[in-house]
């Protein structure tokens, strides 16, 4: 018995390292699929040809498979999608948009597909859209996040019993505990954010990092609602929007309010109090930065264990 995750993108272990915006540059990636796992490229806070020399400088920087994850809601969409094609990348994970959109060209040019979810009924949809494998991530998330506000732990069985697809569990999972909690829940293996947007290789400013890691419980919180759905840090920009949305400000004040490059500011350049500091629930248990390497083989031989523990066979 083989693990369907670790064959279908060519890895070690099954854990992939999610595309963060402003957290995972090429040095991240390449970090993660050194290691064992799969590291993601994201795209979605860069410009087309930024995107163009990460890929070329992650090439170099591993031997070993990688990715690109694509916000279908980017600008500039078609450029960037010629642009995988031209570099030549085999792994692409897309979100934040129909996954049938962009299946079929990817696949015509020998591109493996995986799409993020945040319910069943869009998991049935990359199944009939026909993508190779699903990420079911749960609203313990941090950033761009589901509507539905479904945990990991009820949608992962959720999921599993409705598709057959290759499934990656996401959403509040940083240690080999969680990873192995999942996958007896149905994963074939993890998606993972937030512990590697705090991690050395991150591209993220070191003040954002600071001010998450052992972030007291709560103090992150789904806001954004009438926009997008977003997890955040409460800080001046959080509390600004609150304010925003409790007296009843209409979806263009928010848009107004947000601005441009709010997550920039906050996760990239450290302004931690008009930034926008995305990060997930599981920020609270973490207490240090850490290098990729390190991280993954904790939560290799950790999730190892206790499968076997448990009687189930560890297929990694």
């Amino acid at each position: 018995m083989k693990n369907r995750v670790c064959e279908l993108f060519g890895i070690r272990y099954p854990i992939v390292q999610g595309g963060m915006v402003w957290c995972s540059g090429w040095r991240l990636a390449s970090a993660v699929s050194n290691a064992g796992g799969l590291g993601l490229l994201g795209a979605g806070s860069m410009h087309p040809d930024t995107l163009r020399e990460h890929i070329v400088k992650c090439r170099a920087a591993t031997e070993r498979p990688f990715g690109v994850n694509v916000p279908l809601m980017y600008p500039e969409i078609d450029k960037l999608m010629q642009i995988l094609v031209e570099e030549g990348v085999k792994i692409v994970f897309t979100s934040a948009g129909n996954p049938a959109l962009y299946t079929d060209f990817l696949h015509r040019h020998g591109i493996t597909v995986a799409h993020v979810v945040s319910s069943t009924r869009f998991a049935q949809k990359c199944e009939q859209a026909g993508v190779d494998a699903v990420v079911a991530e749960g609203f313990e998330a941090g950033g761009h996040n589901g509507r539905e506000e479904t945990s990991t732990l009820c949608l992962i069985p959720a999921v599993r019993r409705a598709v057959s697809l290759p499934l990656l569990a996401a959403g509040g999972i940083a240690s080999g505990e969680a990873m192995a909690a999942v996958m007896m829940l149905g994963a074939d293996g993890v998606q993972v954010g937030t512990r590697f947007a705090l991690s050395c290789e991150s591209s993220a400013h070191d003040d954002f990092k600071a001010r998450c890691l052992g972030q007291p419980e709560g103090d992150t919180l789904l806001t954004l609602k009438s926009l997008s759905p977003t997890r955040l840090v409460k800080n001046g920009f959080f509390f600004q929007v609150d304010e925003a949305q409790k007296r009843g400000a209409s979806p263009e004040e928010l848009r107004l309010l947000l601005g441009k490059g709010r997550a920039k500011k906050g996760i990239f350049e450290g302004d931690l109090q008009e930034g926008k500091l995305e990060i997930g629930q599981i920020a609270s248990t973490l207490t240090r930065v850490q290098p990729a390497a390190e991280i993954v083989a904790e939560m290799v031989t950790t999730s190892r264990t206790l499968l076997r523990s448990a009687g189930e066979k560890a297929v990694f």
